[in-house]
């Protein structure tokens, strides 16, 4: 059986921060957090966008977006990470406030899904956002601009 430790990345790279959600927390979805690990020089850009995002703003997480992103980067084709490599950019996003995913984000889930005509996992991304209090969520996988009730969409990599 694969031991995995999860253990803090150095400070510099991620400070921790000391927040707890609030007005201006902004949601982040799996992608800021792919390219934010990323280290190819065609992500350059957008790299340097999402760890800007997650070293300067109230960012905001769930465990969706967590589980989302230690299966993308430890997959070949995409980040490739190893699993201890994977594993420790985790412990640095466990720092941020975690948004549970509980029986009432599902029922906000279904809910997002059938008014906005969203897949199942974007709507719980749009919840957990709506469930911190953040009025933006940061992804490029969903309509840049779009309202989400009292969560807008933002792609934080438009126009770059």
């Amino acid at each position: 059986m694969l031991a995995i430790t999860i253990n803090p990345v150095p400070p510099a790279l991620f400070p921790a921060p000391t927040w707890t959600p609030s007005d201006l927390s902004v949601f982040v979805d799996t992608n800021i957090l792919l390219y934010a690990a990323s280290g190819r020089a065609a992500d350059a850009v957008k790299t340097a966008r999402a760890r800007q995002i997650v070293r300067e703003e109230e960012a905001v997480i769930s465990f969706q977006v967590l589980q989302e992103f230690y299966a993308n980067a430890t997959h070949p084709r995409k980040l490739g990470l190893t699993p201890a490599q994977a594993a420790a950019y985790c412990s640095a996003w466990l720092l941020f406030p975690v948004v549970p995913l509980g029986a009432d984000t599902f029922v906000r889930t279904l809910e997002i899904a059938t008014r906005y005509q969203i897949s199942h996992w974007d709507a719980a991304i749009v919840a957990a956002a709506h469930e911190a209090g953040c009025r933006v969520l940061y992804s490029e996988d969903m309509n840049h601009g779009q309202d989400y009730g009292s969560v807008r969409l933002e792609n934080p990599f438009h126009g770059l």
